[in-house]
């Protein structure tokens, strides 16, 4: 999510290590690209860790990405549902919206008919898509950018957050790293909670300009997908079919 947020900002980046000597130590499993960073300085941070141990390319390295398009399924897994609902939208799009260094252009979309192409319920052989099949994507207006009020407020309202929690902890924070404090502070998860909202409003607005009827308002609850209980792929009891990306 750091990468992320870089990548739609323009460095220098502060970095959280003051040298290569504190730097974490690096991943030696195969599993690692196993790549140093002797050239860490506070404009930029040319390698990232998912865990504090492995270590990986900093896309946002590159100057050509600044300002990045990035194009997120906020459900965060493959959802195909009879109606064509949505599921709630996980918060870490909030992020994506409210910590780069400026405002970036949100253009909501709508995509259908991926699940005939590759349904979750398909047989052998599930390797291959099924063809002859319907699919479309649908384009909102852009909602974001610098005459957006609604967001901008939002982040007017994330900044005085952010300069509040740095004056409590003395410290400066690195582009797209949080303290606790932003992380699970009331006031936090409650403007991720309202920018996750207007970004899901934005999107059933393209859904409604598809021709679909309006969905249930608690089918954008987490409360609403916690009925779900453990179960994490297959059918589900309102008869969707949930997978993995």
């Amino acid at each position: 999510m750091t990468e992320a947020v870089r990548l739609m900002s323009h460095p220098p980046f502060t970095t959280p290590y003051s040298s290569p000597t504190s730097a974490p130590p690096v991943d030696k499993s195969l599993s690692s690209p196993d790549i140093t960073d002797p050239f860490s300085s506070a404009n930029h941070t040319y390698t990232y860790s998912t865990n504090g141990i492995d270590t990986f390319p900093a896309p946002s390295a590159y100057d050509t990405r600044q300002y990045s398009w990035i194009h997120v399924f906020p459900e965060g897994q493959v959802h195909q549902h009879p109606q064509k609902m949505m599921r709630y939208f996980k918060w870490g799009i909030a992020r994506l919206i409210l910590e780069p260094d400026e405002c970036p252009d949100i253009i909501p979309m709508w995509l259908e008919g991926n699940d005939q192409i590759m349904h979750e319920a398909r047989e052998w052989p599930r390797f291959v898509p099924r063809i002859n099949k319907r699919c479309g994507v649908w384009f909102g207006d852009n909602v974001g950018g610098d005459g957006s009020i609604i967001f901008n407020e939002l982040r007017r309202q994330w900044r005085e957050l952010v300069a509040e929690d740095e004056k409590k902890e003395g410290r400066g924070f690195a582009m797209g790293v949080l303290s606790d404090g932003l992380k699970y502070g009331k006031e936090a998860v409650a403007l991720r909670e309202e920018c996750t909202r207007q970004i899901r409003k934005a999107v059933l607005a393209v859904r409604r300009k598809r021709g679909l009827a309006d969905e249930d308002p608690k089918q954008g609850l987490v409360e609403t997908w916690r009925q779900e209980g453990g179960k994490r792929e297959g059918k589900m009891e309102d008869g969707s079919w949930v997978g993995r990306t």
